[in-house]
């Protein structure tokens, strides 16, 4: 008995690869919105900790300054000037840092990205907008010299789906490919940056906070209400030195 096996076309592959770049690709829109949430939240945080307990602590550091400054006052007093008039308080001698100027090194691998990467050798509007943004990204990098980011720039470019030339199926295929290795790239890099969000000690402020709301507590007004109370404090003794 003979079995008749299909045999296995490029097609088939290009589904395949398709079919799982459309699953990482959904999967990138989900963690790109997670990260973004994320990072707005915390950025909410941030400036309502900064309205409601920031400047507080600038106060209270700036009453406390204040008070050193008054204490060294009235020790000068008891101790009796040591320099001798006309004595010139010391100045800081470092020198100015030196302005970087690019070397031909990274002159020449600048011009290297821009004659590959340069939006005018696009066809299409999407590649003409990810070759701007690329040349954004390599002209920042030449202004600070740094060669390192001008080879990963050339490097991401020549491994983007769009330097794969041709219209065949092969093409088609390497195409496929390389967009996934991308989507995966970025999906590690948004597991780096929200990995970083949680990592950070305002994260974890946050965190505190939300778990005591939880429980009908307000850390936040804790605070605000002790920075008064050692405000006042502060202001007192400062009130009470200069009297």
């Amino acid at each position: 008995m003979t079995t008749l096996v299909r045999a296995e076309r490029d097609d088939d592959h290009a589904e395949a690869l398709g079919e799982r770049l459309a699953g990482l690709e959904t999967m990138l829109d989900a963690r790109t919105a997670e990260v973004e949430t994320a990072r707005s939240g915390l950025e909410a945080f941030r400036l309502r900790y900064r309205q409601e307990v920031g400047l507080l602590h600038e106060q209270l550091d700036a009453i406390e300054l204040a008070i050193a400054e008054a204490e060294v006052g009235e020790l000068a007093k008891k101790v009796g000037a040591t320099a001798g008039p006309g004595t010139e308080p010391p100045t800081d001698a470092r020198p100015e840092p030196a302005p970087r100027f690019s070397s031909d090194a990274v002159r020449k691998l600048f011009r290297d990205v821009a004659k590959t990467i340069h939006p005018d050798l696009a066809h299409d509007h999407a590649a003409r907008e990810r070759r701007h943004a690329l040349m954004i990204e390599a002209n920042k990098a030449y202004a600070r010299g740094d060669e390192a980011q001008l080879r990963w720039i050339l490097d991401a470019w020549q491994r983007s789906p769009e330097a794969v030339q041709g219209v065949d199926a092969e093409a088609a295929r390497q195409r496929l490919v390389r967009r996934i290795a991308q989507v995966e790239e970025q999906l590690q890099w948004l597991d780096d940056d929200l990995a970083a969000l949680k990592a950070s000690s305002l994260w974890q402020l946050k965190t505190m906070v939300d778990q005591a709301a939880v429980r009908g507590k307000d850390i936040v007004q804790d605070m605000v209400r002790r920075l008064k109370r050692d405000i006042m404090a502060a202001t007192n003794r400062l009130d009470a030195m200069r009297g």
